[in-house]
């Protein structure tokens, strides 16, 4: 056997060859849980628009700076007499009306920073502008919490790859699209032969890439079984909708994780805004409304959180292209059902007062995992975050 063919076969196999504990074991050994509080986040890739998301419509300069950008009456939901919801953003309205919906305005950090991939990376490090980490705050949530014989407190993340957000020094989420399709590969005859059959004379890096194929391949099979076991019942639509229906299988079936992670790309929208966020906003937001009431309906609503966010908002003034470019502060989104704190936790932006045409933050995203890390997951908010933040009382 070569061992560039295994290695080839192995990473087809899964994006992610770092399994986590508590998927070692095999599906013959689970054990339902008792109810225990999950986290779901959602991350909106690109920069989501957050002035065309909850719109500031009593500001003139919403629509002097945005003359053929900004929403009008027809296509607005007013929640307050000085916010209202992007019309797509319509299947929420329940969620809103019955206090199971919390959105902090003016979300950022100090010196921000316009690029994608730097921008998104604070966001998962939870690092300062001008700190560079290599490990994610969920990733140290998992570091500080778990050990070998735990089965709470895991992540999985459905996707090709493992977010920098879910990468801790010692422990990590997983990465999956479809458990079942990735048991059915890794349990094909070749991939069975390979790991039957693995030379116990095997050392150093193909020792270890042996052994993570027999624990990929049980992690693949409690997953599989998992997925088959829970029955979700609602319409998921588009490549959001497929993510949250496996993440509903699972959590239905009662795995044994409290942290899942999907994302919806295509927010960086130059160039025709309107029609492009609209579409991704209505997918986001019907699925958001199916995913809750599949949950309240199984009695595990009370005890999800889903945390929505984006790496920036956009640019106030819309430019050439009918879009806008890149910008700073943002809205975040908060979603369950044991919120503390509902509708607007603070008022939207002033447009009269920007910096350098840019929104101001006006609260630090920090302050937001601080709070979701003591009062959902149950950990010491500095000892993930490397300094104290104050939390909010949203939870």
């Amino acid at each position: 056997m070569k061992r560039r063919s295994f290695v080839q076969r192995g990473a087809l196999a899964t994006a992610s060859l770092l399994v986590p504990n508590f998927l070692k074991a095999s599906s013959s050994q689970f054990k339902p849980l008792t109810s225990h509080k999950r986290l779901i986040v959602i991350q909106l890739s690109g920069g989501n628009d957050g002035l065309n998301t909850v719109v500031p419509y009593a500001q003139d300069d919403y629509y002097r700076l945005r003359p053929k950008l900004a929403l009008q009456s027809h296509e607005l939901i007013n929640l307050t007499d000085s916010l209202a919801f992007n019309h797509h953003l319509k299947p929420l309205m329940p969620l809103f009306e019955k206090g199971e919906c919390c959105i902090v305005n003016s979300v950022g950090y100090p010196n921000p920073n316009r690029s994608h991939f730097r921008s998104m990376e604070i966001w998962h490090t939870a690092s300062k502008s001008s700190q560079h980490l290599s490990t994610g705050w969920l990733g140290r949530y998992l570091d500080s919490s778990c050990d070998e014989h735990s089965r709470m407190s895991k992540a999985l993340e459905v996707s090709q790859s493992l977010s920098l957000s879910l990468k801790g020094k010692n422990q990590k989420g997983m990465a999956v699209t479809n458990p079942k399709k990735l048991r059915t590969l890794l349990r094909d005859p070749y991939m069975n032969l390979v790991s039957q059959h693995a030379p116990t004379t095997a050392e150093g890096e193909l020792a270890y890439l042996y052994k993570t194929l027999r624990d990929t391949q049980e992690a693949a099979d409690y997953l599989a079984e998992l997925s088959g076991k829970g029955k979700p019942k609602g319409q998921y639509h588009g490549k959001l909708g497929q993510k949250l229906k496996n993440i509903a299988e699972l959590i239905l079936a009662d795995c044994d994780s409290s942290i899942y992670y999907a994302s919806l790309s295509g927010f960086d929208t130059h160039v025709h805004q309107k029609i492009k966020q609209g579409n991704l906003l209505k997918q986001y937001a019907n699925n958001m409304a199916t995913l809750r009431n599949e949950l309240h309906a199984a009695g595990l609503w009370k005890d999800t959180l889903i945390l929505t966010f984006s790496e920036f908002g956009r640019r106030v003034e819309q430019n050439a292209g009918g879009g806008t470019d890149h910008g700073t502060a943002n809205n975040v989104f908060l979603m369950g059902g044991s919120l503390r704190s509902s509708g607007f936790y603070n008022s939207g932006p002033d447009l009269s007062q920007l910096q350098n045409a840019d929104l101001q933050f006006e609260i630090d995203f920090r302050h937001i995992y601080a709070t979701v890390l003591k009062e959902q997951l149950g950990v010491d908010p500095k000892a993930v975050l490397g300094q104290a933040f104050e939390t909010l009382d949203f939870l």
